[in-house]
This record gives C-alpha cells, structure tokens and sequence, in this order.
C-alpha cells in the first residue's frame, strides 16, 4: 500500500517503513520520537484499487514518527555583473526533518462512500422522483435555440435625397510653443 502526502507544498510518495526528508515541521515535532500524522493525503493505492482525492482523501491519514532534524543541501547563490568587478557569494541551507512512515490509514476514506450507498438505498423511490422530475421539466420546456450562422453583410447605399449629416473631426488640443531663449541684456552705460 502506498500514498501520495502533501507537506511543505511539496507532494512525496510514501509507503510504511520508508524514511522521509521532509520541509522543517512547525511546532515541537522536532524532537526525535514525536508522533507526527499527515492529514493531507491526495491519493492512496492498494494494488489495483486506488483512491484518488478531490483535492484530498477525506478521513484518510498517515501516521509517521520524527527522527530528527537535519540540513538540506548547501544552495550557492552567486551574484555577478559584468565589467564592474561585482561578484557576491552567499549560501543557503533549509532545515529539514526526518521522518519514517509508520502506517496509512486509508479505513475513514471507505466509510462515508459506504454510508452513502446505504442511505441511498433506504430512501423512498417517491421522493426521489418528485426531485428528479421538476429538474427534467424546465429542460423540456426551454427551446433550444439554432445555431447562429455567420453571413456576408450587404452594403448599404447611401440615398441621394437624404444628406448624411457627418461627425465633425475631434480638435486636437494645441501644440505648446517652445520656451523663449533668455538672453543676456546689454548693460546700458550711464
């Protein structure tokens, strides 16, 4: 059996026993020998039969215990300009935790799908025909309507005896005139 879980915006296929390099974890379970559970599953399969969510697997968990923390690879983040002698260098870790997958426990997915098809069954044939039928009413009574073909619009005359009044041009606002160019003054000699 195996599952697809959500965690740190990242989707990781998991099966009972495997080890995990997981995003750090908010809160405690840092410490090594914390329970951690998974409730956002979005697939689960056993063999042929598999679930898929939408977005998730309702009910559906896996149940993983911390092994530690740990850091990630050492990202290099290397800046550079051309031609100015600019060059930057800076690193990066992320802090991980590590997990192992202890179990899936697909069970809570099965048992709404169960309850539904008994709740089904225990209805009255009536009600679900008085539901059914104003539904199917309103489709029947609805025309549909024809397609819409595309035509060649025909040109229209102009007819001489009525003149067509024509839009006058919209006035561009006038162009500014340049700054006059100061100049200096010839002093006057007293």
């Amino acid at each position: 059996m195996y599952a697809v879980l959500s965690s740190g915006g990242k989707q990781y296929r998991v099966e009972a026993g495997t080890t995990l390099m997981l995003e750090r974890l908010d809160g405690e379970p840092g410490v090594a020998g914390a329970q951690v559970t998974f409730d956002r599953v979005l697939l689960i399969g056993d063999g042929d039969d598999v679930t898929i969510g939408t977005p998730t697997v309702a009910g559906a968990s896996v149940s993983a215990t911390v092994l530690g923390e740990a850091l990630g690879p050492k990202l290099v983040i290397f800046k550079f300009k051309q031609k100015v002698k600019y060059r930057r260098r800076t690193g990066h870790r992320q802090h991980m935790t590590r997990v192992r997958i202890d179990a899936i426990n697909p069970t809570a997915a099965k048992k709404p799908a169960a309850k539904a098809v008994a709740e089904a069954d225990e209805a009255p044939v009536e009600t679900v025909a008085k539901k059914a039928a104003p539904k199917a009413a309103p489709k029947a009574a609805a025309p549909k309507a024809a397609p819409k073909v595309a035509r060649p619009r025909a040109k229209k005359a102009a007819s001489p005896a009525e003149p067509v009044a024509e839009k006058p041009a919209a006035e561009k606002p006038a162009a500014k005139k340049p700054a006059a160019r100061r100049t200096a003054k010839p002093k006057a000699e007293e």
